[in-house]
């Protein structure tokens, strides 16, 4: 697992940078003089730039591996924030920031693919995608405030400067240092000359074919649209709650209690021994149901609220991947999770956009409960589809 050590600390290193600029962007916006839904169509333009980028991603890993495009995208992402910290007006933030996205789109399919192939054992890889959100969510918790911190005291420019730099150097070692396994060249070599076929001793091709499903359903994905929607909106509504100095740090500290709150849950590792499908529905819906809260004005302390969402989001990431890996015939990796991450940007161009248009209309957060709800509702039909009315879910564990 030597490969999994690598690329857990490049994820680190990555995740924190790019954690970092949340906080920070919507003021540096503000500060070029852009309105608040100018800022909506630019995180709604980030992510719908990721389509491409998915797209492409899905059928080069499979074909070419995850190290080329890991680099390409850390490298890329690094030159944009050199150029982002030289801007002078919205617009050439918004360009750069969509072009930021499409680079972008390659990390995560390309990471997940990896990690997903260094075992066939699902139990294995399960643990691999709980230490990969582990180390997202570590990486989440003190850069928001340490992006904050770090724009305080030096300034957007040099603060853009600084982290460009740590991504391009955190490539360039991921160039020497990340290595595919030989399971990882069979699997891809396999997927490569198979066509549409799954692997044939795959473990988790053989429950497939046994059950008559070879491909993931896609009401499964409903589930992460709605996710990075209600995320889109929560990373929308924080930073406008002040654009101050002390504002900004506030702000940091505030999506460092979210990922704390993952952190909590991503810690219970008795939780991968249940159902993927149940931690993925239950989680959901207690998201659902503490976004209602926030929107409905329950006198509770807002960090608790935040606390809450990340607790439910550490049951739900690790879960949804265990699924989509469960459900994906043991090959195919950089698809499943190419898929995933465009379900995740289409979700992320809904969330802030309508938070940007409606939010003197009604609480962004109430469209956030609304829209878990609906895949809360829908998400259950694919386990009646898949099982044929049977309770094979809810009984087994992942």
């Amino acid at each position: 697992m030597k490969t999994a050590i690598w690329l857990y600390l490049f994820l680190f290193i990555a995740f924190f940078d790019l954690h970092a600029q949340y906080p920070i962007l919507t003021p540096f916006a503000i500060s070029l003089g852009a309105a608040p839904s100018f800022i909506g169509l630019m995180m709604g333009l980030y992510s719908i730039t990721h389509l491409p980028g998915n797209l492409i991603a899905g059928y080069g890993v499979d074909r070419f591996g995850s190290r080329l495009f890991i680099v390409f995208s850390l490298a890329a992402a690094g030159v944009i924030l050199l150029l982002q910290s030289k801007v002078t007006d919205p617009w050439q933030l918004l360009t750069l920031r969509s072009i930021s996205g499409f680079v972008l789109a390659f990390l995560s399919p390309a990471c997940m693919s990896l990690l997903a192939k260094l075992t066939t054992d699902r139990v294995q890889q399960g643990k691999l995608m709980a230490g990969n959100g582990l180390v997202h969510t570590v990486a989440s918790v003190v850069s928001p405030a340490a992006g904050a911190y770090l724009v305080a005291q030096i300034g957007f420019t040099t603060a853009f400067y600084v982290l460009g730099w740590i991504l391009i150097v955190t490539a360039v070692c991921a160039l020497f240092f990340i290595r595919e396994t030989v399971y990882a060249a069979r699997a891809r070599a396999k997927t490569i000359s198979s066509g549409s076929h799954s692997h044939p001793t795959a473990p988790l091709a053989e429950s497939n074919e046994a059950s008559g499903h070879t491909h993931v359903p896609w009401l499964v994905y409903t589930l992460p649209i709605a996710m990075s929607c209600a995320q889109g909106i929560l990373s929308f509504e924080l930073p406008l709650m002040s654009t101050t100095k002390d504002g900004m740090m506030q702000t940091g500290l505030l999506f460092s209690v979210v990922s704390f709150g993952a952190l909590i849950t991503l810690s219970m590792l008795f939780l991968n021994r249940m159902s993927p499908f149940l931690r993925s529905l239950w989680g959901a819906f207690m998201l659902a149901l503490t976004y209602f809260a926030i929107a409905s004005g329950v006198p509770a302390p807002f960090f608790m609220m935040l606390l809450l969402l990340g607790m439910a989001k550490g049951v739900i990431f690790p879960a949804l991947s265990s699924l989509l890996i469960e459900l994906s015939g043991g090959t195919r990796y950089g698809r499943t999770f190419s898929i995933l991450s465009i379900a995740f940007s289409i979700g992320a161009f809904m969330g802030p956009m309508l938070a940007g248009q409606l939010r003197n209309v009604i609480s962004p957060y109430y469209i956030a409960f609304v829209v878990l709800m609906l895949a809360v509702s829908i998400l259950p039909f694919y386990s009646i589809r898949k099982t044929g009315g049977s309770n094979a879910h809810f009984s087994r564990t992942g």
